[in-house]
């Protein structure tokens, strides 16, 4: 074999090896974004409503309480509000949780 020829296969040889590795780090760049897109989807949670519909256990129950947004005493079986669906909750007769007080918020007179 003449040296071209075998330089000409070390060529070869060195551009496979480097493909290899290129792939390999296109395969690290892919994981890295994806991390990256999950925890930006992680941190952009929509913002905590204004107004929230407490409901009772089981399916079909009725409404519990009206909370403001950021009422400590939330459950888990909760539906956020507009301002004018919180007003008329109460108007309907639901109950203003008596931590956070959305009626006074909404103004009503206690």
């Amino acid at each position: 074999m003449s040296d071209e020829q075998s330089q000409l296969q070390m060529l070869y040889f060195l551009r496979r090896v480097q493909l290899e590795q290129l792939r390999q780090t296109e395969h690290w760049i892919e994981g890295a974004e994806r991390r990256v897109a999950q925890h930006v989807a992680r941190r952009s949670s929509p913002p905590a409503p204004d107004w929230v519909l407490e409901r009772g256990n089981g399916q079909g129950a009725l409404p519990v309480l009206v909370h403001t947004g950021a009422c400590y005493m939330q459950f888990t079986r909760r539906k956020a509000l507009s301002r004018d669906e919180a007003r008329r909750a109460l108007v309907d007769g639901i109950p203003a949780c008596t931590h956070c007080h959305p009626d006074t918020d909404l103004g009503f007179l206690e």
